[in-house]
Protein backbone atom coordinates (compact mmCIF):
# COMPACT_ATOMS: atom_id res chain seq x y z
CA UNK A 1 0.00 0.00 0.00
CA UNK A 2 2.83 2.42 0.84
CA UNK A 3 4.44 1.70 -2.51
CA UNK A 4 1.20 2.67 -4.30
CA UNK A 5 0.94 5.90 -2.31
CA UNK A 6 4.49 6.85 -3.23
CA UNK A 7 3.73 6.18 -6.89
CA UNK A 8 0.69 8.49 -6.73
CA UNK A 9 2.71 11.19 -4.98
CA UNK A 10 5.32 10.88 -7.72
CA UNK A 11 2.69 11.77 -10.33
CA UNK A 12 2.43 15.26 -8.85
CA UNK A 13 6.01 15.82 -9.91
CA UNK A 14 4.71 16.31 -13.42
CA UNK A 15 3.00 19.48 -12.22
CA UNK A 16 6.41 21.07 -11.87
CA UNK A 17 6.73 21.11 -15.64
CA UNK A 18 5.60 24.34 -17.27
CA UNK A 19 4.00 22.57 -20.25
CA UNK A 20 1.85 20.44 -17.96
CA UNK A 21 0.80 23.41 -15.80
CA UNK A 22 -0.16 25.47 -18.86
CA UNK A 23 -2.27 22.63 -20.27
CA UNK A 24 -4.04 22.06 -16.93
CA UNK A 25 -4.80 25.78 -16.60
CA UNK A 26 -6.06 25.93 -20.19
CA UNK A 27 -8.37 22.94 -19.61
CA UNK A 28 -9.68 24.53 -16.40
CA UNK A 29 -10.27 27.85 -18.19
CA UNK A 30 -12.19 26.19 -21.03
CA UNK A 31 -14.34 24.31 -18.49
CA UNK A 32 -15.18 27.50 -16.57
CA UNK A 33 -15.96 29.43 -19.77
CA UNK A 34 -18.18 26.59 -20.99
CA UNK A 35 -20.15 26.63 -17.73
CA UNK A 36 -20.55 30.42 -17.74
CA UNK A 37 -21.91 30.45 -21.30
CA UNK A 38 -24.33 27.56 -20.76
CA UNK A 39 -27.43 29.79 -20.91
CA UNK A 40 -26.23 31.32 -24.16
CA UNK A 41 -25.62 27.96 -25.87
CA UNK A 42 -29.24 26.88 -25.53
CA UNK A 43 -30.35 29.94 -27.46
CA UNK A 44 -28.56 28.72 -30.56
CA UNK A 45 -31.10 27.17 -32.91
CA UNK A 46 -29.25 24.04 -33.93
CA UNK A 47 -29.71 20.33 -33.60
CA UNK A 48 -28.81 18.98 -30.17
CA UNK A 49 -26.17 16.66 -31.65
CA UNK A 50 -24.41 19.67 -33.17
CA UNK A 51 -24.44 21.54 -29.86
CA UNK A 52 -22.90 18.50 -28.17
CA UNK A 53 -20.02 18.55 -30.63
CA UNK A 54 -19.19 22.27 -30.29
CA UNK A 55 -17.25 22.04 -27.02
CA UNK A 56 -15.09 18.95 -27.79
CA UNK A 57 -14.35 20.14 -31.33
CA UNK A 58 -13.29 23.55 -29.95
CA UNK A 59 -10.89 21.86 -27.50
CA UNK A 60 -9.41 19.61 -30.20
CA UNK A 61 -9.04 22.58 -32.56
CA UNK A 62 -7.25 24.52 -29.83
CA UNK A 63 -4.91 21.57 -29.27
CA UNK A 64 -4.18 21.40 -33.01
CA UNK A 65 -3.37 25.11 -33.16
CA UNK A 66 -1.05 24.88 -30.15
CA UNK A 67 0.64 21.80 -31.59
CA UNK A 68 1.13 23.55 -34.92
CA UNK A 69 2.98 26.29 -33.03
CA UNK A 70 5.31 23.77 -31.42
CA UNK A 71 3.55 23.53 -28.02
CA UNK A 72 2.77 20.47 -25.92
CA UNK A 73 -0.87 19.35 -26.29
CA UNK A 74 -1.02 15.79 -24.91
CA UNK A 75 -3.36 16.55 -21.99
CA UNK A 76 -5.50 18.98 -23.99
CA UNK A 77 -6.05 16.43 -26.77
CA UNK A 78 -6.82 13.75 -24.20
CA UNK A 79 -9.41 16.00 -22.49
CA UNK A 80 -11.01 16.81 -25.85
CA UNK A 81 -11.33 13.16 -26.87
CA UNK A 82 -12.72 12.22 -23.43
CA UNK A 83 -15.28 15.02 -23.68
CA UNK A 84 -16.20 13.91 -27.20
CA UNK A 85 -16.70 10.31 -26.09
CA UNK A 86 -18.82 11.38 -23.12
CA UNK A 87 -21.16 13.36 -25.40
CA UNK A 88 -21.32 10.52 -27.91
CA UNK A 89 -22.85 8.37 -25.16
CA UNK A 90 -25.77 10.84 -25.08
CA UNK A 91 -26.27 10.37 -28.82
CA UNK A 92 -26.08 6.60 -28.35
CA UNK A 93 -28.84 6.85 -25.74
CA UNK A 94 -31.09 8.66 -28.21
CA UNK A 95 -30.53 5.93 -30.77
CA UNK A 96 -31.21 3.09 -28.33
CA UNK A 97 -34.48 4.68 -27.21
CA UNK A 98 -35.92 3.90 -30.63
CA UNK A 99 -35.68 0.17 -29.91
CA UNK A 100 -35.57 -0.13 -26.09
CA UNK A 101 -37.89 1.50 -23.48
CA UNK A 102 -36.58 4.79 -22.13
CA UNK A 103 -36.25 3.66 -18.51
CA UNK A 104 -34.16 0.63 -19.51
CA UNK A 105 -31.90 2.77 -21.69
CA UNK A 106 -31.33 5.26 -18.87
CA UNK A 107 -30.55 2.46 -16.45
CA UNK A 108 -28.12 0.90 -18.95
CA UNK A 109 -26.44 4.24 -19.52
CA UNK A 110 -26.13 5.34 -15.90
CA UNK A 111 -25.23 1.95 -14.39
CA UNK A 112 -23.08 0.35 -17.10
CA UNK A 113 -21.99 2.47 -20.07
CA UNK A 114 -20.88 5.66 -18.30
CA UNK A 115 -19.17 3.91 -15.34
CA UNK A 116 -17.22 1.68 -17.76
CA UNK A 117 -16.31 4.73 -19.80
CA UNK A 118 -14.96 6.46 -16.69
CA UNK A 119 -12.89 3.38 -15.82
CA UNK A 120 -11.37 3.22 -19.31
CA UNK A 121 -10.72 6.96 -19.32
CA UNK A 122 -9.10 6.76 -15.89
CA UNK A 123 -6.79 3.93 -16.96
CA UNK A 124 -5.79 5.88 -20.05
CA UNK A 125 -5.07 8.92 -17.89
CA UNK A 126 -2.86 6.84 -15.60
CA UNK A 127 -0.98 5.63 -18.66
CA UNK A 128 -0.06 9.27 -19.37
CA UNK A 129 2.02 9.30 -16.17
CA UNK A 130 3.01 5.69 -15.47
CA UNK A 131 2.86 2.15 -16.80
CA UNK A 132 -0.39 0.46 -15.61
CA UNK A 133 1.25 -2.98 -15.84
CA UNK A 134 3.89 -1.92 -13.31
CA UNK A 135 1.22 -0.52 -10.98
CA UNK A 136 -0.80 -3.73 -11.16
CA UNK A 137 1.86 -5.84 -9.45
CA UNK A 138 2.04 -3.58 -6.39
CA UNK A 139 1.05 -5.56 -3.29
CA UNK A 140 -1.74 -4.05 -1.19
CA UNK A 141 -1.83 -6.54 1.67
CA UNK A 142 -3.03 -9.99 2.70
CA UNK A 143 -6.55 -11.41 2.87
CA UNK A 144 -6.87 -14.70 4.79
CA UNK A 145 -3.20 -15.33 4.15
CA UNK A 146 -3.41 -14.58 0.40
CA UNK A 147 -1.37 -11.72 -1.05
CA UNK A 148 -3.53 -9.17 -2.92
CA UNK A 149 -2.05 -6.85 -5.56
CA UNK A 150 -3.63 -3.87 -7.30
CA UNK A 151 -4.31 -5.71 -10.54
CA UNK A 152 -6.20 -8.48 -8.74
CA UNK A 153 -8.22 -6.01 -6.67
CA UNK A 154 -9.25 -3.82 -9.62
CA UNK A 155 -10.16 -6.82 -11.77
CA UNK A 156 -12.19 -8.39 -8.96
CA UNK A 157 -14.09 -5.17 -8.28
CA UNK A 158 -14.78 -4.69 -12.00
CA UNK A 159 -16.09 -8.24 -12.45
CA UNK A 160 -18.23 -7.95 -9.32
CA UNK A 161 -19.73 -4.68 -10.52
CA UNK A 162 -20.51 -6.16 -13.93
CA UNK A 163 -22.19 -9.15 -12.28
CA UNK A 164 -24.37 -6.86 -10.19
CA UNK A 165 -25.51 -4.47 -12.93
CA UNK A 166 -25.25 -6.46 -16.17
CA UNK A 167 -26.81 -9.78 -15.18
CA UNK A 168 -30.39 -8.80 -16.02
CA UNK A 169 -30.36 -9.34 -19.84
CA UNK A 170 -28.95 -12.91 -19.74
CA UNK A 171 -31.17 -13.83 -16.78
CA UNK A 172 -34.26 -12.45 -18.56
CA UNK A 173 -33.40 -14.37 -21.73
CA UNK A 174 -32.86 -17.65 -19.88
CA UNK A 175 -36.09 -17.20 -17.88
CA UNK A 176 -38.02 -16.54 -21.11
CA UNK A 177 -36.55 -19.68 -22.69
CA UNK A 178 -37.54 -21.78 -19.66
CA UNK A 179 -41.04 -20.32 -19.83
CA UNK A 180 -41.38 -21.44 -23.45
CA UNK A 181 -40.18 -24.94 -22.54
CA UNK A 182 -42.05 -25.45 -19.26
CA UNK A 183 -45.10 -23.23 -19.87
CA UNK A 184 -45.27 -21.50 -16.47
CA UNK A 185 -46.97 -18.14 -15.85
CA UNK A 186 -45.57 -14.64 -16.29
CA UNK A 187 -45.30 -14.11 -12.54
CA UNK A 188 -43.30 -17.33 -12.26
CA UNK A 189 -41.06 -16.12 -15.09
CA UNK A 190 -40.23 -12.97 -13.11
CA UNK A 191 -39.46 -15.08 -10.06
CA UNK A 192 -37.22 -17.41 -12.09
CA UNK A 193 -35.46 -14.39 -13.59
CA UNK A 194 -34.65 -12.96 -10.16
CA UNK A 195 -33.47 -16.34 -8.89
CA UNK A 196 -31.19 -16.74 -11.92
CA UNK A 197 -29.81 -13.23 -11.37
CA UNK A 198 -28.88 -14.00 -7.79
CA UNK A 199 -27.45 -17.36 -8.79
CA UNK A 200 -25.23 -15.58 -11.31
CA UNK A 201 -24.12 -13.16 -8.61
CA UNK A 202 -23.33 -16.05 -6.26
CA UNK A 203 -21.42 -18.02 -8.89
CA UNK A 204 -19.57 -14.87 -9.91
CA UNK A 205 -18.64 -14.12 -6.29
CA UNK A 206 -17.20 -17.64 -5.95
CA UNK A 207 -15.29 -17.24 -9.22
CA UNK A 208 -13.84 -13.92 -8.03
CA UNK A 209 -12.87 -15.50 -4.73
CA UNK A 210 -10.99 -18.32 -6.46
CA UNK A 211 -9.44 -15.82 -8.87
CA UNK A 212 -8.10 -13.83 -5.93
CA UNK A 213 -6.67 -17.02 -4.51
CA UNK A 214 -8.89 -17.72 -1.50
CA UNK A 215 -8.86 -21.35 -0.45
CA UNK A 216 -11.78 -23.43 0.78
CA UNK A 217 -10.92 -22.74 4.43
CA UNK A 218 -11.22 -18.99 3.87
CA UNK A 219 -14.52 -19.42 2.04
CA UNK A 220 -15.89 -21.54 4.87
CA UNK A 221 -14.86 -18.83 7.33
CA UNK A 222 -16.69 -16.19 5.32
CA UNK A 223 -19.77 -18.42 5.02
CA UNK A 224 -19.76 -18.98 8.78
CA UNK A 225 -19.64 -15.24 9.40
CA UNK A 226 -22.54 -14.69 7.02
CA UNK A 227 -24.61 -17.37 8.74
CA UNK A 228 -24.05 -15.69 12.11
CA UNK A 229 -25.03 -12.37 10.55
CA UNK A 230 -28.22 -13.88 9.16
CA UNK A 231 -29.08 -15.23 12.59
CA UNK A 232 -28.52 -12.01 14.53
CA UNK A 233 -28.19 -8.91 12.36
CA UNK A 234 -30.02 -9.34 9.04
CA UNK A 235 -32.69 -11.90 9.91
CA UNK A 236 -35.48 -9.56 8.78
CA UNK A 237 -33.72 -8.82 5.48
CA UNK A 238 -33.37 -12.55 4.76
CA UNK A 239 -37.02 -13.13 5.71
CA UNK A 240 -38.16 -10.37 3.31
CA UNK A 241 -35.94 -11.91 0.62
CA UNK A 242 -37.65 -15.32 0.93
CA UNK A 243 -41.08 -13.65 1.14
CA UNK A 244 -40.41 -11.72 -2.09
CA UNK A 245 -39.53 -14.90 -3.98
CA UNK A 246 -42.63 -16.64 -2.62
CA UNK A 247 -44.88 -13.73 -3.61
CA UNK A 248 -43.49 -13.79 -7.14
CA UNK A 249 -44.19 -17.51 -7.52
CA UNK A 250 -47.60 -17.30 -5.89
CA UNK A 251 -48.72 -14.25 -7.88
CA UNK A 252 -50.88 -12.89 -5.03
CA UNK A 253 -49.11 -9.51 -5.17
CA UNK A 254 -48.05 -8.40 -8.63
CA UNK A 255 -47.33 -5.09 -10.40
CA UNK A 256 -50.53 -3.27 -11.38
CA UNK A 257 -52.63 -4.75 -8.58
CA UNK A 258 -54.75 -2.45 -6.39
CA UNK A 259 -54.43 -3.04 -2.63
CA UNK A 260 -55.98 -1.33 0.39
CA UNK A 261 -53.24 -0.22 2.80
CA UNK A 262 -54.30 1.62 5.97
CA UNK A 263 -57.67 2.40 4.37
CA UNK A 264 -56.16 3.94 1.20
CA UNK A 265 -56.12 2.54 -2.32
CA UNK A 266 -52.57 1.83 -3.50
CA UNK A 267 -51.25 0.44 -6.77
CA UNK A 268 -48.36 -2.03 -6.79
CA UNK A 269 -45.59 -0.52 -8.91
CA UNK A 270 -42.65 -2.86 -8.27
CA UNK A 271 -42.21 -6.11 -6.40
CA UNK A 272 -38.65 -6.40 -5.13
CA UNK A 273 -36.93 -9.09 -3.14
CA UNK A 274 -36.82 -6.95 0.03
CA UNK A 275 -39.81 -4.62 -0.23
CA UNK A 276 -42.77 -3.85 -2.48
CA UNK A 277 -43.16 -0.37 -3.96
CA UNK A 278 -46.75 0.96 -3.82
CA UNK A 279 -48.20 4.18 -5.23
CA UNK A 280 -50.90 6.05 -3.30
CA UNK A 281 -52.99 8.15 -5.64
CA UNK A 282 -54.54 10.64 -3.21
CA UNK A 283 -51.22 12.38 -2.46
CA UNK A 284 -48.93 10.89 -5.15
CA UNK A 285 -46.83 9.17 -2.49
CA UNK A 286 -44.73 6.04 -2.90
CA UNK A 287 -44.73 3.47 -0.10
CA UNK A 288 -42.14 0.79 0.56
CA UNK A 289 -43.80 -2.14 2.33
CA UNK A 290 -41.60 -5.04 3.56
CA UNK A 291 -42.56 -8.27 1.81
CA UNK A 292 -42.96 -10.09 5.09
CA UNK A 293 -45.90 -7.83 5.98
CA UNK A 294 -48.04 -9.41 3.27
CA UNK A 295 -47.67 -12.76 5.06
CA UNK A 296 -48.40 -11.50 8.58
CA UNK A 297 -51.09 -8.84 7.98
CA UNK A 298 -54.44 -9.05 6.23
CA UNK A 299 -54.61 -7.27 2.88
CA UNK A 300 -57.59 -6.41 0.67
CA UNK A 301 -57.15 -6.62 -3.10
CA UNK A 302 -59.48 -4.98 -5.62
CA UNK A 303 -57.83 -6.67 -8.61
CA UNK A 304 -57.14 -10.24 -7.46
CA UNK A 305 -59.24 -11.80 -10.25
CA UNK A 306 -60.36 -8.74 -12.26
CA UNK A 307 -60.21 -4.94 -12.07
CA UNK A 308 -63.98 -4.37 -11.81
CA UNK A 309 -65.02 -2.82 -8.53
CA UNK A 310 -68.42 -2.00 -7.06
CA UNK A 311 -68.95 1.26 -5.18
CA UNK A 312 -71.91 3.30 -4.00
CA UNK A 313 -73.04 6.69 -2.74
CA UNK A 314 -75.92 7.53 -0.40
CA UNK A 315 -78.30 10.49 -0.58
CA UNK A 316 -81.48 11.56 1.20
CA UNK A 317 -84.75 12.94 -0.21
CA UNK A 318 -87.80 14.44 1.53
CA UNK A 319 -90.72 12.20 2.51
CA UNK A 320 -93.21 13.91 0.24
CA UNK A 321 -91.36 12.77 -2.93
CA UNK A 322 -92.35 9.54 -4.65
CA UNK A 323 -89.55 6.96 -4.05
CA UNK A 324 -90.01 5.51 -7.54
CA UNK A 325 -89.35 8.93 -9.05
CA UNK A 326 -86.25 9.50 -6.91
CA UNK A 327 -84.88 6.06 -7.82
CA UNK A 328 -85.43 6.75 -11.53
CA UNK A 329 -83.65 10.13 -11.24
CA UNK A 330 -80.66 8.56 -9.48
CA UNK A 331 -80.26 5.84 -12.10
CA UNK A 332 -80.69 8.36 -14.92
CA UNK A 333 -78.00 10.61 -13.42
CA UNK A 334 -75.49 7.77 -13.51
CA UNK A 335 -75.96 7.22 -17.26
CA UNK A 336 -74.10 10.44 -18.08
CA UNK A 337 -70.86 9.40 -16.31
CA UNK A 338 -68.54 7.98 -18.95
CA UNK A 339 -66.19 6.16 -16.51
CA UNK A 340 -69.00 3.95 -15.21
CA UNK A 341 -69.58 0.51 -16.72
CA UNK A 342 -72.81 -0.04 -18.63
CA UNK A 343 -72.97 -3.61 -17.35
CA UNK A 344 -73.64 -4.31 -14.58
CA UNK A 345 -75.80 -1.23 -14.83
CA UNK A 346 -76.11 1.33 -11.99
CA UNK A 347 -78.88 0.47 -9.54
CA UNK A 348 -80.61 2.69 -6.95
CA UNK A 349 -82.35 1.35 -3.84
CA UNK A 350 -84.36 2.67 -0.92
CA UNK A 351 -82.29 1.65 2.10
CA UNK A 352 -83.72 3.40 5.18
CA UNK A 353 -86.42 5.68 6.60
CA UNK A 354 -84.44 8.34 8.46
CA UNK A 355 -85.55 10.97 10.95
CA UNK A 356 -85.90 13.72 8.36
CA UNK A 357 -85.42 12.00 4.97
CA UNK A 358 -85.75 8.77 3.07
CA UNK A 359 -82.26 7.41 2.44
CA UNK A 360 -81.31 6.01 -0.97
CA UNK A 361 -78.17 4.29 -2.26
CA UNK A 362 -76.83 4.24 -5.80
CA UNK A 363 -74.54 1.32 -6.62
CA UNK A 364 -72.30 1.40 -9.69
CA UNK A 365 -69.38 -0.50 -11.21
CA UNK A 366 -66.07 0.85 -12.49
CA UNK A 367 -63.10 -0.66 -14.30
CA UNK A 368 -60.36 1.35 -12.57
CA UNK A 369 -60.59 1.27 -8.76
CA UNK A 370 -58.13 4.18 -8.45
CA UNK A 371 -60.69 6.51 -10.07
CA UNK A 372 -63.33 5.89 -7.39
CA UNK A 373 -62.98 9.32 -5.74
CA UNK A 374 -63.27 11.20 -9.04
CA UNK A 375 -66.27 9.14 -10.18
CA UNK A 376 -68.07 9.79 -6.88
CA UNK A 377 -67.48 13.52 -7.25
CA UNK A 378 -68.85 13.56 -10.83
CA UNK A 379 -71.83 11.46 -9.79
CA UNK A 380 -72.69 13.65 -6.81
CA UNK A 381 -72.60 16.74 -9.02
CA UNK A 382 -74.87 15.08 -11.57
CA UNK A 383 -77.35 14.09 -8.82
CA UNK A 384 -77.34 17.63 -7.42
CA UNK A 385 -78.12 19.08 -10.86
CA UNK A 386 -80.88 16.49 -11.44
CA UNK A 387 -82.48 17.16 -8.03
CA UNK A 388 -82.45 20.90 -8.72
CA UNK A 389 -84.01 20.36 -12.12
CA UNK A 390 -86.73 18.00 -10.83
CA UNK A 391 -87.22 20.04 -7.62
CA UNK A 392 -86.30 17.14 -5.35
CA UNK A 393 -85.68 18.43 -1.84
CA UNK A 394 -82.79 17.22 0.29
CA UNK A 395 -84.01 18.03 3.82
CA UNK A 396 -81.71 19.07 6.62
CA UNK A 397 -82.25 17.89 10.20
CA UNK A 398 -83.52 20.74 12.40
CA UNK A 399 -83.13 21.06 16.16
CA UNK A 400 -84.61 23.66 18.55
CA UNK A 401 -82.85 24.34 21.85
CA UNK A 402 -84.72 25.80 24.87
CA UNK A 403 -82.92 27.41 27.80
CA UNK A 404 -84.41 26.55 31.18
CA UNK A 405 -83.48 28.13 34.50
CA UNK A 406 -82.76 26.12 37.61
CA UNK A 407 -84.14 26.33 40.16
CA UNK A 408 -87.46 27.14 38.49
CA UNK A 409 -88.65 30.73 38.80
CA UNK A 410 -92.20 31.95 38.19
CA UNK A 411 -94.74 29.06 38.13
CA UNK A 412 -96.25 30.59 35.01
CA UNK A 413 -92.88 30.40 33.27
CA UNK A 414 -92.49 26.82 34.46
CA UNK A 415 -95.89 25.94 33.03
CA UNK A 416 -94.98 27.60 29.70
CA UNK A 417 -91.71 25.62 29.53
CA UNK A 418 -93.57 22.38 30.15
CA UNK A 419 -95.99 23.21 27.35
CA UNK A 420 -93.10 23.86 24.96
CA UNK A 421 -91.41 20.61 26.00
CA UNK A 422 -94.57 18.63 25.36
Amino acid sequence: MNELLWEIVGWFGYLQRGAVISQVLLIAGISVAWRLTAHQRWRVKAHRSLRLMVGPVAVLLTAWLIGAGGGKTGLISYAGFCWLGWNLLSLLRKGLQRFIPTEQVRSLESRLLRPLYLVVAGLNLVSQFDNPADLGVIKLGNLFGVAINLNTLVLSLLVTYLLLVANKPPAAGLAWLLKQLLGYTENSRKAVELIIRYMLVGIGALAVSFQIGLNSTALLTIAGGLSVGLGFGVKEVFSNFISGIWLLFEGSVRPGEILVVDGDLCEVRKLGLRATLLWRGKDNAELLIPNQQFFTDQATSYTATDRMRRSQIRVGAAYHHDPEKVIAILEQSALGITKLLDYPKPMARLVNYGESAIEYSLSFWMEDPMSNAGIKSDLNRAIWAAFQREQIEIPLPQRVDYIREWPPGDPADQQMDDQHAS
